[in-house]
């Protein structure tokens, strides 16, 4: 027999791209998800392949050093059947000098990017062809993958949805902001796994790194240590919270993940300016699910930074409400991470399912700034010796705020009412752009036994020890929205439960703040030396905050802090009542002309109405949406928007995907910044 000649081959792309769901990532390359087949045609000149006559055989190769025991490289021949526990290729088809062989990683493959070479031997001669790369995933689909899921339509979301909402605002007034995750557009793929090699671990021990890539667990960890560049590892974000933002981007004023990974490729490797917690989560959680691994973004409102482990917070007012700093413990209005689907087969069974990573540098673990994976069911049982950085995150739901007040003579007094932390833990709903509230995933209903074991596993006190009503209670209620550019007013509530008359003095400040709890200058102010309470009466106390005040200090956060301090002059009682306000942007709005279909122009026309007093300079809008803009689209206004004036312009795009794809516009000016707006468009296949 001659020797068999290979002359060419198709790795079918688009066709493997279609059966393992990454068609979207283009079909430049071969992507496909472990465990699942994937088919390849070799086509032969001179003569067919015979069997029994003609040996096959592949080698896939990963990674600088690629050694079977590490599990980065294979050699397996072509067989009749699948082999469950390794690489496999078994012939499916046979024409005229053609062959087409199906391929099989296990389920537990290392990923990232394989080379793929096929030696064929007929007698005693042999060659060998490299024939290709191709990238390795995680595989949701696939019951033995550590990170299956079972439920389609959380797939969806959580693997392949490349947009998506992430909570923000305070408790009291919940707002979403849209995200371009975009973890298939181009590019993404391979900065993804340029992240991964980057990383120090792989820097240090290239072959321990690359054979550990077969783990979720440990995947996560490292995209945890990378998207923040704190332990200057090359990491992709800096964390910025100073309000000063003029070196590089505001955080408020991305949309997306995509811009940003690509810049970071871009400069080297250096880090992007500037992220804060939401933006290194949405981030993460890119990587995450381009990786092929199901993930989320959550959102923890009045959320604990607890820094020596006591689980108390100690804020420390001065008798104007004012915070004093004598701890670096910290009440953020809301705190942003990222939940990642895996097994635990690490721990103990019971510990599978959402697992938190927290990508914002607060504490360090062995050694680096990250968080997680750290089992939500864990968490929720108190669990704290489990791997990893359990009692971190069991203290931002759990810790207990105390409000110590002190006083002229420099004596603290506490107050008698504790704010409650780990409220509202939310994300967005499966397949709708509603809230879900996974708080009760975290912990048990407060006041309940299991809440009681809990904390007592964890040497946690219960609330109900602490709480003891004096019968007064105080509470800050907001009477319509706030909207930026207008005055609105808040109200201190109090009651009194008793059947005596109460004689109190209320204070009542406002100051301009931002959401890891820091706070600016006062921009409203009540003091109030004699409040009588008749029993069982309720009193409505106003405070009007005027534009002007706050106006100049408003952070692109947009809140506003408000403290109410209740003094009983009989027994020295102190209640303290905060609430964040979040001041309003205006809305944006985005009218889709003509009928959305692929690969046909359509006109969007975006507009704001400037709500300030002043004119609005130096507007930009920039437009996003994986799907429908190509990369991002940016338009700077050439004039200043004048006071009740309109913003406006028209956007042509052309689709390039169908399905419904969210447009989603962010708008920065000179007064007002990181305003955001989105519309969800259904793209009409094109017809063939």
């Amino acid at each position: 027999f001659a020797d068999l000649v290979l002359e060419t081959w198709d790795l079918q792309c688009e066709r493997n791209g279609r059966e393992h769901r990454t068609a979207e990532m283009g079909c430049q390359q071969l992507v496909v998800r472990r465990g699942q087949p994937f088919t390849i045609t070799l086509h032969f000149s001179g003569r067919s392949y015979e069997e029994g006559v003609d040996k096959l055989a592949f080698n896939v190769e990963t990674g600088p050093c690629p050694i079977e025991t590490s599990g980065t490289r294979s050699h397996f021949a072509v067989t009749d059947f699948p082999e469950e526990s390794g690489w496999s290729a078994v012939i499916q088809q046979q024409d005229e000098g053609s062959l087409s062989v199906s391929l099989c990683s296990p389920p537990n493959a290392r990923v990232g990017r394989y080379s793929l070479t096929l030696e064929t031997s007929t007698g005693y001669q042999g060659t060998s062809c490299h024939i290709g790369d191709f990238v390795l995933l995680f595989n949701a689909w696939h019951p033995e993958d550590t990170v299956f899921l079972r439920d389609e339509d959380e797939r969806r979301e959580y693997v392949l949805s490349q947009q998506g909402l992430i909570y923000q605002g305070s408790r009291d007034y919940i707002t979403s902001t849209p995200w371009n995750f975009g973890q298939f557009e181009d590019d993404i793929l391979s900065i993804c796994l340029n992240l991964l090699d980057t990383n120090p671990k792989f820097l240090r021990d290239q072959n321990r790194d690359c054979s550990r890539r077969n783990d979720p667990v440990y995947i996560g960890r490292v995209v945890s240590a990378m998207v923040n560049c704190n332990d200057e590892d090359l990491g992709v974000l800096a964390g910025r919270w100073d309000n000063n933002y003029e070196d590089g981007t505001s955080p408020m004023a991305w949309i997306g993940s995509v811009d940003i990974l690509k810049r970071w490729k871009k400069f080297g490797c250096q880090p992007v300016k500037y992220g804060q917690c939401w933006v290194f989560a949405a981030v993460a959680c890119t990587v995450m699910r381009c990786l092929g691994i199901p993930s989320r973004v959550v959102t923890n409102y009045n959320s604990a930074h607890d820094t020596n482990g006591n689980l108390i917070i100690d804020r420390y007012l001065n008798e104007t409400g004012k915070e004093d700093h004598r701890s670096r413990d910290m009440i953020w209005n809301f705190h942003c991470w990222v939940e990642s689907w895996m097994a635990r087969p690490d721990l103990a069974p019971g510990y599978d399912g959402w697992q938190a990573l927290d990508p914002t540098p607060q504490e360090k673990s062995e050694g680096v700034f990250c968080c997680g994976p750290a089992p939500v069911k864990a968490i929720r049982e108190g669990d704290l010796q489990l791997k990893y950085d359990i009692p971190f995150i069991f203290a931002e739901v759990n810790a207990d705020v105390v409000y110590w007040v002190v006083q002229g003579d420099g004596t603290q007094k506490k107050s008698t009412h504790s704010s409650v932390v780990g409220k509202n833990i939310s994300t967005k709903s499966v397949g709708r752009d509603s809230r879900e509230d996974i708080t009760h995933t975290y912990k048990y209903p407060e006041g309940s036994e299991k809440e009681r074991e809990v904390f007592a596993k964890a040497e946690h006190e219960t609330r109900s020890l602490r709480e003891e009503d004096e019968g007064l209670h105080l509470k800050i209620k907001l009477s319509e929205g706030a909207n930026n550019g207008s005055d609105f007013d808040v109200f201190a509530v109090i009651n009194n439960s008793t059947d005596t008359e109460r004689v109190c003095r209320l204070m009542l400040c406002a100051r301009t703040a931002s959401y890891n709890g820091t706070v600016g200058p006062q921009c409203g102010m009540k003091d109030l030396l004699n409040v009588t309470l008749e029993p069982w009466a309720e009193k409505r106390v106003p405070l009007r905050i005027l534009y002007e005040n706050y106006r100049e200090n408003l952070t692109q956060d947009n809140l506003i802090k408000v403290v109410a301090l209740l003094t009983e002059y009989q027994t020295g009682n102190v209640i303290v009542a905060v609430r964040d306000v979040c001041i309003q942007n205006p809305e944006i709005k985005i009218r889709i002309l003509g009928e959305p279909m692929q690969k046909r122009k359509l006109v969007a026309e975006i507009s704001l109405v400037n709500p300030l007093a002043a004119p609005l300079n130096n507007c930009v809008f920039v437009v996003e949406g994986t799907g429908l803009t190509d990369g991002q689209q940016v338009k700077e206004l050439e004039e200043p928007v004048e006071p009740q004036a309109v913003a406006k312009f028209r956007l042509d795009l052309v689709p390039s995907q169908a399905g419904l794809r969210k447009l989603m516009v962010d708008f920065e000016s000179d007064k007002l910044t990181g305003v955001k707006g989105y519309r969800n468009v259904i793209i009409a296949p094109q017809p063939n």
